[in-house]
């Protein structure tokens, strides 16, 4: 008995540091708004970090590995960012890659790379007005909630 159990938890670690890459991340609310806080969100491009925790609510549902196939384009990880303009699937005719990243490296879950990208994105349009889910759900909005708690 004593060896079959050992032999599971044995398992269970193995599987736990082998597999970490294929499992989503999401990242709690309470933990984007401190790294976003971290980065220097608040007052960037005039929005607040709540207009980014909305942002990223309604883009990935704040999971990391998000995926969107639009047809001739597709939007990666947890800020959306779409191949078409800002970084390289392979995929996208006539891809810019204005971020100069792979688009795979949008879905993992260190989102330093995510961070840099999207506040271009941000700078280069001045706003959030290239993220459809902002400005649907959190546009002029009272988005307190959003970092309330935390």
């Amino acid at each position: 008995m004593r060896t079959s159990m050992l032999f599971v938890g044995y398992l269970l670690i193995f599987l736990g540091l082998a597999l970490p890459g294929t499992q989503a991340k999401d990242i709690p609310r309470c933990e984007l708004v401190k790294i976003l806080r971290r980065h220097g969100f608040e007052g960037f491009v005039g929005k607040t970090v709540a207009d980014w925790v909305c942002l990223v609510k309604h883009e990935s549902g704040y999971r990391t590995t998000a995926f969107n196939n639009n047809g001739p384009s597709r939007d990666y990880g947890i800020f959306q960012i779409n191949s078409k303009y800002w970084c390289n699937d392979g995929k996208t005719r006539g891809s810019k890659n204005a971020c100069n990243i792979n688009c795979s490296k949008l879905r993992d879950d260190n989102i330093v790379d995510d961070i840099q990208c999207a506040k271009k994105i941000a700078r280069e349009a001045r706003g959030l007005t290239p993220w459809v889910a902002w400005k649907k759900y959190c546009q002029g909005k009272n988005l307190s909630s959003y970092v309330r708690g935390c």
